[in-house]
């Protein structure tokens, strides 16, 4: 059964800089497309950037794009996101979710969810 752990998450202030984790256990996660998630308080979940099973293909969040970067290391068996330029919109809980259905943000297809590490950006 695979299982992800996320974390990296923490207080930064507007401008800085985080990279997130996400270590898979119980499968190889090279049989997995990975995708970051994110939740603010009183919102719903949403995609942020998604990468292929082999990393060759990726997609971000049209807020995102430019600043975070999503790449993965399947010998390692763990998926990264690092996040530049942070601003206060980006705080929230960030999950990686993985999915063998396809590649696309669409949180339905995603299967197996990390707990969620805890992005709060603020001065």
């Amino acid at each position: 059964q695979l299982r992800l752990v996320e974390s990296g998450g923490g207080l930064v202030q507007p401008g800085g800089s985080l990279t997130l984790s996400c270590a898979a256990s119980g499968i190889s996660l090279s049989y997995y497309a990975i995708g970051w998630f994110r939740q603010a308080p009183g919102k719903e979940r949403e995609g942020v950037s998604r990468i292929s099973t082999l990393g060759d293909s990726t997609d971000y969040l049209e807020s995102v794009k430019g600043r975070f970067t999503i790449w993965r290391d399947n010998g390692g068996n763990t998926a990264y996101l690092r996040m530049n330029s942070l601003k206060p919109e980006d705080t929230g809980v960030y999950y990686c979710a993985a999915t063998s259905d396809g590649d696309s943000l669409t949180t339905a297809l995603y299967t197996t969810w990390g707990q969620g590490t805890k992005v709060t950006v603020s001065s």
